[in-house]
């Protein structure tokens, strides 16, 4: 059976912990060694199932929850048979991705050169080195209602290379999923020179 802990009569407790139950709050608490809030609520941070990526041209991540208001994308040593760049799109209901209307870029910064780029069907690194391993994250939080901001960051293996990425979308409806894919939509994720894997974890 849970503890309530009612804020609401003005009932206050000092240092509270437990490790059996679980607690309820309603309204806010002002005491010693309590988080004070009379809104929102506290939800874990969830991790997907990692994807090992090589031969695919897409990965879905799919059941992510109404509750959700940030996904981080988290990419292993994943390299791509040509030159396109790692793209990811948002998706609401079951099988729709939204591949239109994204408003952002992305740039790569090197020892040598610096190359950006404008993207409108998703968060793209602007990567383009086929064959070279990537590693990083890109953040994706929710900004209002189905609108979503993203950044990310990555480093690449090849020339010394830095890939960024920045941007929003406002969706048509409630977020549900993250597809992972390139942006000509025909390379593939490859095993040259490993096998990369990539997952997600929301809050």
């Amino acid at each position: 059976m849970a503890t309530v802990i009612d804020g609401t009569t003005g009932t206050s407790i000092a240092g509270a912990s437990s490790t059996q139950g679980a607690f309820t709050v309603n309204g806010a608490l002002t005491a010693t060694g309590v988080i004070t809030s009379s809104t929102g609520a506290l939800y874990p941070l969830v991790s997907g199932t990692v994807v090992t990526c090589a031969g695919q041209t897409s990965i879905d991540f799919t059941g992510i929850p109404s509750t959700a208001k940030r996904i981080t994308v988290m990419f292993n040593g994943v390299s791509l048979s040509g030159s396109s760049s790692i793209l990811v799109q948002l998706g609401t209901g079951t099988t729709t991705y939204t591949t239109t209307g994204y408003v952002g870029g992305g740039a790569r910064f090197g020892a040598s050169s610096v190359a950006a780029a404008t993207f409108t069907t998703g968060f793209a690194f602007n990567n383009a080195t086929a064959a070279a391993l990537i590693g990083g994250n890109m953040t994706i939080t929710n900004v209002t209602s189905n609108t979503w901001s993203a950044s990310g960051v990555c480093g690449e293996n090849s020339g010394e290379f830095i890939c960024m990425t920045g941007g929003s979308i406002p969706l048509a409806a409630v977020l549900t999923a993250v597809r992972v894919t390139t942006v000509n939509g025909t390379d593939t994720f490859d095993t040259t020179p490993s096998a990369g894997s990539i997952n997600v974890m929301w809050e």
